[in-house]
């Protein structure tokens, strides 16, 4: 931890008020299965389909009575459909199988269903049950590069390097806090440097930006 790391989520926090996840979900199970859609997928596009699932699609059950294929058909329009509508379709009913239908508040029993990575488990950990885990997507690697944060070559090395780096009272947040920033003000072309709240405790070379 250093005044670096304080400074940052103290901005943040402030101009970031409850902050959550841009994805729609219903329950614990809804919230997993769109962070599966999710991946190389905007929330937005995620969003837009499952608007149209989750009135009517939203337990394990009822996946698995949909069958691997009509699901395909309801989530087409996600980039890599047919993998994922094959993960849904096998976590459904592993979860039924194994947990009783409920979505597992573990890491390991997380990753142990397809299609979830550590990505899709912190997230489900942090958004579902609370817990203060970090999951580590484009946005946050960028962030934690460009500012010096907790840079790392991998997605991997920034999460373990964020653990060590941020303040105890912002943990259970710090994903959000740093995705959300990362997706709307430092993003990945047009970084918005001169709105930046943070920008006094960034060490990013903004030259080619002003």
């Amino acid at each position: 931890m250093n005044n670096q790391s304080k400074s940052i989520f103290k901005e943040l926090s402030k101009i970031i008020k409850n902050p959550k996840s841009d994805l729609q979900y219903k329950n614990k199970f809804t919230l997993l299965t769109s962070v599966v859609l999710s991946a190389q997928c905007t929330d937005v596009n995620v969003n837009n389909v499952t608007k149209n699932i989750y009135p009517f699609y939203n337990k394990p059950e009822d996946f698995v009575r949909l069958g691997q294929k009509k699901i395909e058909k309801l989530i087409n329009k996600i980039g890599l459909f047919r993998n994922k509508a094959k993960s849904i379709y096998q976590l459904s009913k592993i979860l039924i199988r194994e947990h009783n239908s409920k979505v597992p508040n573990d890491f390991d029993k997380l990753l142990a269903l397809p299609g979830v990575g550590r990505k899709t488990a912190n997230v489900v950990l942090n958004e579902g049950f609370g817990q203060s885990t970090i999951a580590v997507d484009t946005h946050i690697f960028r962030v934690s590069n460009r500012t010096k944060l907790a840079p790392g070559k991998n997605p991997d090395e920034v999460e373990k390097n964020l653990y060590k780096v941020v303040p105890p009272k912002y943990l259970k947040d710090a994903h959000h806090l740093l995705l959300l920033h990362g997706r709307y003000t430092c993003k990945a072309r047009t970084p918005l440097c001169k709105k930046c709240v943070i920008e006094p405790h960034c060490k990013f070379n903004k030259k080619k930006f002003d």
